[in-house]
Protein backbone atom coordinates (compact mmCIF):
# COMPACT_ATOMS: atom_id res chain seq x y z
CA UNK A 1 0.00 0.00 0.00
CA UNK A 2 3.01 2.24 0.87
CA UNK A 3 4.38 1.34 -2.25
CA UNK A 4 1.87 1.99 -4.13
CA UNK A 5 1.05 5.50 -2.61
CA UNK A 6 4.81 6.62 -3.33
CA UNK A 7 4.63 5.55 -6.81
CA UNK A 8 1.26 7.37 -7.36
CA UNK A 9 2.68 10.62 -5.63
CA UNK A 10 5.91 10.30 -8.06
CA UNK A 11 3.73 9.89 -11.02
CA UNK A 12 1.55 13.38 -9.74
CA UNK A 13 4.96 14.99 -9.14
CA UNK A 14 6.25 14.21 -13.03
CA UNK A 15 2.54 15.40 -14.24
CA UNK A 16 2.63 18.62 -12.28
CA UNK A 17 6.25 19.60 -13.69
CA UNK A 18 4.99 18.24 -17.44
CA UNK A 19 1.88 20.76 -16.84
CA UNK A 20 4.21 23.82 -15.51
CA UNK A 21 5.94 23.44 -18.72
CA UNK A 22 2.82 23.69 -21.04
CA UNK A 23 1.63 26.32 -18.94
CA UNK A 24 4.85 28.29 -19.47
CA UNK A 25 4.54 29.21 -15.73
CA UNK A 26 8.21 30.43 -15.50
CA UNK A 27 6.98 32.99 -18.30
CA UNK A 28 3.55 33.78 -16.66
CA UNK A 29 5.72 35.04 -13.39
CA UNK A 30 7.48 37.51 -15.23
CA UNK A 31 4.68 38.37 -17.73
CA UNK A 32 2.66 38.84 -14.02
CA UNK A 33 5.34 41.40 -12.88
CA UNK A 34 5.50 43.13 -15.84
CA UNK A 35 1.67 44.06 -16.47
CA UNK A 36 1.26 44.82 -12.49
CA UNK A 37 4.16 47.26 -12.84
CA UNK A 38 2.08 48.48 -16.22
CA UNK A 39 -0.63 49.07 -14.55
CA UNK A 40 0.89 51.20 -11.66
CA UNK A 41 2.07 53.43 -14.26
CA UNK A 42 0.60 57.26 -13.92
CA UNK A 43 -2.57 57.34 -16.43
CA UNK A 44 -2.69 53.75 -17.13
CA UNK A 45 -6.66 54.42 -16.94
CA UNK A 46 -6.66 57.38 -19.21
CA UNK A 47 -6.93 54.67 -22.32
CA UNK A 48 -9.72 52.62 -20.12
CA UNK A 49 -10.14 49.94 -22.87
CA UNK A 50 -6.58 49.32 -23.47
CA UNK A 51 -6.59 49.11 -19.72
CA UNK A 52 -9.46 46.87 -19.39
CA UNK A 53 -7.06 44.31 -21.64
CA UNK A 54 -3.94 44.83 -19.79
CA UNK A 55 -6.02 43.63 -16.54
CA UNK A 56 -7.55 40.58 -18.42
CA UNK A 57 -4.31 39.71 -19.04
CA UNK A 58 -3.18 40.09 -15.60
CA UNK A 59 -6.04 37.77 -14.39
CA UNK A 60 -5.63 34.99 -16.53
CA UNK A 61 -1.65 35.02 -16.18
CA UNK A 62 -2.23 34.89 -12.12
CA UNK A 63 -4.84 32.35 -12.41
CA UNK A 64 -2.17 30.25 -13.69
CA UNK A 65 0.64 31.22 -11.57
CA UNK A 66 -1.64 30.87 -8.42
CA UNK A 67 -3.06 27.41 -9.90
CA UNK A 68 0.25 25.98 -10.37
CA UNK A 69 1.56 27.36 -6.77
CA UNK A 70 -1.27 25.92 -4.85
CA UNK A 71 -0.76 22.42 -6.70
CA UNK A 72 2.62 22.38 -5.93
CA UNK A 73 2.04 23.28 -2.07
CA UNK A 74 -0.79 20.39 -2.61
CA UNK A 75 1.77 17.92 -3.58
CA UNK A 76 4.19 18.78 -1.01
CA UNK A 77 1.86 18.91 1.70
CA UNK A 78 0.89 14.83 0.31
CA UNK A 79 4.76 13.59 0.38
CA UNK A 80 5.08 15.06 3.67
CA UNK A 81 2.08 13.30 5.02
CA UNK A 82 2.92 10.43 3.02
CA UNK A 83 6.42 9.67 4.39
CA UNK A 84 5.30 10.89 7.61
CA UNK A 85 2.95 8.96 8.09
CA UNK A 86 4.72 5.75 6.40
CA UNK A 87 7.62 6.55 9.23
CA UNK A 88 5.40 6.15 12.46
CA UNK A 89 2.55 3.77 10.73
CA UNK A 90 -0.14 6.86 11.63
CA UNK A 91 -3.21 5.59 9.00
CA UNK A 92 -5.13 8.71 9.39
CA UNK A 93 -1.98 10.38 7.93
CA UNK A 94 -1.67 8.13 5.02
CA UNK A 95 -5.24 8.58 4.41
CA UNK A 96 -4.16 12.70 4.20
CA UNK A 97 -2.01 11.97 1.69
CA UNK A 98 -4.60 9.87 -0.19
CA UNK A 99 -6.89 12.66 0.21
CA UNK A 100 -4.89 15.42 -1.02
CA UNK A 101 -3.38 13.50 -3.48
CA UNK A 102 -6.82 12.99 -5.52
CA UNK A 103 -7.31 17.14 -5.00
CA UNK A 104 -4.27 17.29 -6.61
CA UNK A 105 -5.43 15.21 -9.36
CA UNK A 106 -8.35 16.77 -9.95
CA UNK A 107 -6.68 20.45 -10.03
CA UNK A 108 -4.16 19.25 -12.65
CA UNK A 109 -6.92 17.77 -15.16
CA UNK A 110 -8.41 21.27 -14.54
CA UNK A 111 -5.27 23.32 -15.37
CA UNK A 112 -4.43 21.07 -18.06
CA UNK A 113 -8.38 21.69 -19.35
CA UNK A 114 -7.69 25.32 -19.29
CA UNK A 115 -4.55 24.97 -21.47
CA UNK A 116 -6.40 23.78 -24.63
CA UNK A 117 -8.79 27.19 -24.02
CA UNK A 118 -6.47 29.90 -26.25
CA UNK A 119 -8.73 31.07 -28.80
CA UNK A 120 -9.50 34.45 -28.20
CA UNK A 121 -12.77 33.80 -26.65
CA UNK A 122 -12.54 30.49 -25.19
CA UNK A 123 -12.32 31.74 -21.66
CA UNK A 124 -15.70 33.52 -21.83
CA UNK A 125 -19.34 33.13 -21.94
CA UNK A 126 -21.39 30.98 -24.11
CA UNK A 127 -24.78 31.24 -26.07
CA UNK A 128 -26.34 27.72 -26.31
CA UNK A 129 -29.11 26.66 -28.48
CA UNK A 130 -30.75 23.61 -28.64
CA UNK A 131 -33.28 22.60 -31.27
CA UNK A 132 -35.34 19.67 -32.11
CA UNK A 133 -34.70 17.38 -35.30
CA UNK A 134 -36.18 14.38 -36.50
CA UNK A 135 -38.66 12.50 -34.21
CA UNK A 136 -41.44 15.15 -34.08
CA UNK A 137 -42.88 15.32 -30.56
CA UNK A 138 -40.03 13.05 -29.02
CA UNK A 139 -37.48 15.55 -30.44
CA UNK A 140 -39.50 18.27 -28.58
CA UNK A 141 -39.20 15.99 -24.96
CA UNK A 142 -35.30 15.47 -26.03
CA UNK A 143 -34.72 18.96 -26.58
CA UNK A 144 -36.34 19.72 -23.02
CA UNK A 145 -34.48 16.76 -21.79
CA UNK A 146 -30.94 18.03 -22.96
CA UNK A 147 -31.94 21.60 -21.53
CA UNK A 148 -31.96 20.04 -18.04
CA UNK A 149 -28.86 18.36 -18.61
CA UNK A 150 -27.44 21.45 -18.98
CA UNK A 151 -28.93 23.52 -16.38
CA UNK A 152 -26.99 20.51 -14.33
CA UNK A 153 -23.55 20.37 -15.57
CA UNK A 154 -23.59 24.45 -15.35
CA UNK A 155 -24.49 24.42 -12.14
CA UNK A 156 -22.03 21.35 -11.27
CA UNK A 157 -18.92 23.65 -12.11
CA UNK A 158 -20.54 26.76 -10.72
CA UNK A 159 -21.65 28.60 -14.21
CA UNK A 160 -24.33 31.53 -13.76
CA UNK A 161 -26.85 30.20 -16.35
CA UNK A 162 -29.57 33.05 -17.93
CA UNK A 163 -32.44 31.21 -20.03
CA UNK A 164 -33.44 33.88 -22.70
CA UNK A 165 -36.13 31.50 -24.44
CA UNK A 166 -37.55 27.95 -23.84
CA UNK A 167 -41.18 28.60 -25.53
CA UNK A 168 -42.81 25.49 -24.63
CA UNK A 169 -44.21 23.01 -27.71
CA UNK A 170 -47.42 21.61 -28.14
CA UNK A 171 -48.29 18.20 -26.63
CA UNK A 172 -44.47 17.65 -24.64
CA UNK A 173 -41.37 19.21 -24.56
CA UNK A 174 -40.39 22.60 -26.32
CA UNK A 175 -39.96 24.09 -29.36
CA UNK A 176 -36.70 25.14 -28.55
CA UNK A 177 -34.08 26.44 -25.99
CA UNK A 178 -31.19 29.52 -26.45
CA UNK A 179 -29.13 30.42 -22.84
CA UNK A 180 -26.48 32.21 -21.83
CA UNK A 181 -23.65 30.87 -19.50
CA UNK A 182 -21.54 33.04 -17.55
CA UNK A 183 -17.96 31.44 -16.38
CA UNK A 184 -14.67 31.03 -16.47
CA UNK A 185 -14.02 29.38 -19.85
CA UNK A 186 -17.38 28.17 -20.27
CA UNK A 187 -17.40 28.71 -24.24
CA UNK A 188 -14.71 27.12 -24.42
CA UNK A 189 -15.57 23.86 -22.27
CA UNK A 190 -18.62 23.48 -24.17
CA UNK A 191 -17.46 24.11 -27.32
CA UNK A 192 -17.16 20.10 -27.21
CA UNK A 193 -21.37 19.91 -27.33
CA UNK A 194 -21.74 21.43 -30.57
CA UNK A 195 -23.58 19.04 -32.76
CA UNK A 196 -26.47 16.83 -33.35
CA UNK A 197 -27.76 14.32 -30.19
CA UNK A 198 -29.51 11.19 -30.69
CA UNK A 199 -31.68 9.50 -27.73
CA UNK A 200 -32.95 5.87 -28.17
CA UNK A 201 -35.50 4.92 -25.94
CA UNK A 202 -39.22 3.55 -25.67
CA UNK A 203 -41.23 6.28 -26.64
CA UNK A 204 -43.80 7.57 -23.50
CA UNK A 205 -46.14 8.75 -26.15
CA UNK A 206 -46.62 4.83 -28.06
CA UNK A 207 -49.26 3.06 -26.84
CA UNK A 208 -47.62 0.00 -28.22
CA UNK A 209 -44.29 1.12 -26.36
CA UNK A 210 -42.11 0.86 -29.33
CA UNK A 211 -38.51 2.23 -29.14
CA UNK A 212 -38.20 5.51 -30.73
CA UNK A 213 -35.19 7.23 -31.81
CA UNK A 214 -34.78 10.96 -32.01
CA UNK A 215 -32.35 14.24 -32.55
CA UNK A 216 -31.58 17.59 -31.10
CA UNK A 217 -29.17 19.95 -32.43
CA UNK A 218 -26.74 21.98 -30.06
CA UNK A 219 -25.19 24.92 -30.96
CA UNK A 220 -22.81 27.12 -28.79
CA UNK A 221 -21.21 30.71 -29.42
CA UNK A 222 -18.91 32.92 -27.48
CA UNK A 223 -20.44 35.90 -25.88
CA UNK A 224 -18.40 38.53 -27.98
CA UNK A 225 -17.07 41.51 -25.39
CA UNK A 226 -18.25 44.86 -26.03
CA UNK A 227 -14.76 46.44 -27.73
CA UNK A 228 -15.97 43.17 -30.91
CA UNK A 229 -17.19 45.58 -33.68
CA UNK A 230 -20.22 43.31 -35.77
CA UNK A 231 -21.71 45.97 -38.33
CA UNK A 232 -25.65 46.09 -37.89
CA UNK A 233 -28.01 48.11 -39.72
CA UNK A 234 -31.13 48.87 -38.16
CA UNK A 235 -32.56 49.20 -41.67
CA UNK A 236 -31.85 45.51 -41.67
CA UNK A 237 -33.66 44.28 -38.73
CA UNK A 238 -37.42 43.18 -38.22
CA UNK A 239 -38.15 43.28 -34.60
CA UNK A 240 -41.69 42.00 -33.61
CA UNK A 241 -42.95 41.66 -30.18
CA UNK A 242 -45.65 39.18 -28.57
CA UNK A 243 -46.53 38.02 -25.03
CA UNK A 244 -44.36 36.14 -23.65
CA UNK A 245 -44.83 32.35 -22.08
CA UNK A 246 -43.16 30.23 -19.90
CA UNK A 247 -42.25 26.26 -20.01
CA UNK A 248 -45.63 24.37 -20.00
CA UNK A 249 -47.47 26.73 -21.69
CA UNK A 250 -48.55 28.81 -18.29
CA UNK A 251 -48.63 33.27 -18.90
CA UNK A 252 -45.97 34.84 -17.60
CA UNK A 253 -46.94 38.28 -18.16
CA UNK A 254 -49.89 40.11 -20.18
CA UNK A 255 -47.75 42.64 -22.00
CA UNK A 256 -46.10 42.33 -25.27
CA UNK A 257 -43.08 41.81 -23.80
CA UNK A 258 -41.43 38.91 -25.97
CA UNK A 259 -38.94 39.88 -28.46
CA UNK A 260 -37.98 38.32 -32.23
CA UNK A 261 -35.77 39.96 -33.98
CA UNK A 262 -34.71 38.83 -37.65
CA UNK A 263 -31.77 40.10 -39.52
CA UNK A 264 -33.08 39.89 -42.90
CA UNK A 265 -30.10 39.70 -44.88
CA UNK A 266 -29.15 35.86 -43.55
CA UNK A 267 -32.67 35.23 -42.11
CA UNK A 268 -31.29 34.35 -38.96
CA UNK A 269 -34.37 35.13 -35.92
CA UNK A 270 -33.47 35.52 -32.72
CA UNK A 271 -35.89 35.82 -29.73
CA UNK A 272 -35.84 36.52 -26.09
CA UNK A 273 -38.76 36.48 -23.35
CA UNK A 274 -37.05 35.64 -20.16
CA UNK A 275 -37.22 39.23 -18.95
CA UNK A 276 -40.13 41.04 -17.68
CA UNK A 277 -39.75 43.91 -19.86
CA UNK A 278 -39.78 44.71 -23.73
CA UNK A 279 -36.44 46.58 -23.59
CA UNK A 280 -34.18 44.06 -21.61
CA UNK A 281 -35.49 41.22 -24.10
CA UNK A 282 -34.34 43.58 -26.79
CA UNK A 283 -30.82 43.79 -25.83
CA UNK A 284 -29.79 40.25 -24.76
CA UNK A 285 -31.84 39.25 -28.16
CA UNK A 286 -29.28 41.65 -29.69
CA UNK A 287 -26.48 40.14 -28.31
CA UNK A 288 -27.38 36.80 -28.86
CA UNK A 289 -27.79 38.47 -32.44
CA UNK A 290 -24.59 39.65 -32.54
CA UNK A 291 -23.05 36.89 -31.94
CA UNK A 292 -24.64 34.59 -34.35
CA UNK A 293 -23.65 36.99 -37.41
CA UNK A 294 -20.20 37.30 -35.73
CA UNK A 295 -19.83 33.82 -36.38
CA UNK A 296 -21.30 34.13 -40.00
CA UNK A 297 -19.09 36.84 -40.89
CA UNK A 298 -15.85 34.57 -39.46
CA UNK A 299 -16.92 31.76 -41.01
CA UNK A 300 -17.10 33.73 -44.42
CA UNK A 301 -13.95 34.82 -43.99
CA UNK A 302 -12.01 31.71 -43.23
CA UNK A 303 -14.14 29.39 -45.44
CA UNK A 304 -14.67 27.04 -42.71
CA UNK A 305 -18.34 27.40 -41.90
CA UNK A 306 -18.54 23.65 -41.60
CA UNK A 307 -16.32 23.18 -39.01
CA UNK A 308 -17.73 26.96 -36.90
CA UNK A 309 -21.10 25.98 -37.57
CA UNK A 310 -22.63 22.62 -38.09
CA UNK A 311 -25.53 23.13 -40.26
CA UNK A 312 -25.80 19.33 -41.03
CA UNK A 313 -28.86 17.94 -40.93
CA UNK A 314 -30.42 16.97 -37.34
CA UNK A 315 -30.96 13.42 -38.17
CA UNK A 316 -29.37 10.16 -38.26
CA UNK A 317 -25.83 9.58 -39.03
CA UNK A 318 -24.80 13.11 -38.24
CA UNK A 319 -25.03 12.49 -34.47
CA UNK A 320 -21.63 13.24 -32.36
CA UNK A 321 -22.73 11.44 -29.45
CA UNK A 322 -25.94 8.86 -28.81
CA UNK A 323 -27.92 8.30 -25.53
CA UNK A 324 -29.33 4.58 -25.31
CA UNK A 325 -32.16 4.22 -22.69
CA UNK A 326 -33.36 1.11 -24.46
CA UNK A 327 -32.73 -2.07 -24.70
CA UNK A 328 -29.54 -1.44 -22.52
CA UNK A 329 -28.30 2.09 -21.46
CA UNK A 330 -24.94 3.84 -22.70
CA UNK A 331 -23.90 6.99 -23.66
CA UNK A 332 -21.42 7.49 -26.18
CA UNK A 333 -19.98 10.03 -28.08
CA UNK A 334 -18.95 9.26 -31.29
CA UNK A 335 -15.95 11.89 -32.28
CA UNK A 336 -14.00 9.68 -29.11
CA UNK A 337 -15.02 6.52 -28.12
CA UNK A 338 -15.86 8.06 -24.60
CA UNK A 339 -18.90 6.13 -23.01
CA UNK A 340 -20.55 5.42 -19.64
CA UNK A 341 -23.27 3.12 -18.91
CA UNK A 342 -24.39 5.58 -16.33
CA UNK A 343 -27.33 7.18 -18.16
CA UNK A 344 -29.09 8.91 -14.90
CA UNK A 345 -25.80 10.08 -13.74
CA UNK A 346 -25.32 11.90 -17.39
CA UNK A 347 -28.74 13.57 -18.09
CA UNK A 348 -30.22 14.01 -14.59
CA UNK A 349 -27.12 14.92 -13.06
CA UNK A 350 -25.46 16.91 -15.79
CA UNK A 351 -22.30 14.40 -14.97
CA UNK A 352 -20.64 15.67 -18.63
CA UNK A 353 -17.13 16.77 -17.37
CA UNK A 354 -15.72 12.69 -19.12
CA UNK A 355 -17.29 13.86 -22.39
CA UNK A 356 -15.64 17.39 -22.50
CA UNK A 357 -12.42 16.31 -21.02
CA UNK A 358 -11.91 13.64 -23.48
CA UNK A 359 -13.47 16.09 -26.58
CA UNK A 360 -10.74 18.68 -25.92
CA UNK A 361 -8.17 15.97 -25.04
CA UNK A 362 -9.28 14.24 -28.94
CA UNK A 363 -9.47 17.72 -30.60
CA UNK A 364 -5.52 18.69 -29.86
CA UNK A 365 -4.69 15.35 -31.04
CA UNK A 366 -4.50 13.34 -27.20
CA UNK A 367 -5.74 10.23 -26.09
CA UNK A 368 -9.54 10.61 -25.73
CA UNK A 369 -9.61 8.11 -22.89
Amino acid sequence: MAEQQTTDLAALAARLAEVEGYLYVEERRGEVEELERRSAEPGFWDDADAARETMAALARARDAVEGMDAARAKLEDAEAAAELGRETGDEELLAEADEAAAELSRDLDELELASWFDGELDAGDAIVTITPGQGGLEAQDWCEMLLKMYLAYCDRRGWKVTLNDAPAAEGIGIDRATFTVSGRNAYGMLRAEQGVHRLVRISPTDAKKRRQTTFAGVEVLPVLPDDVEVDIDPQDLRIDVYHASGPGGQGVNTTDSAVRITHLPTGTVVTCQNERSQLQNKAAAMGILRSRLYELERARREAELDELRDKRDISFGNQIRSYVLYPYQLVKDLRTGQETGNVDAVLSAGDLDEFVVAYHRWATGGVAS
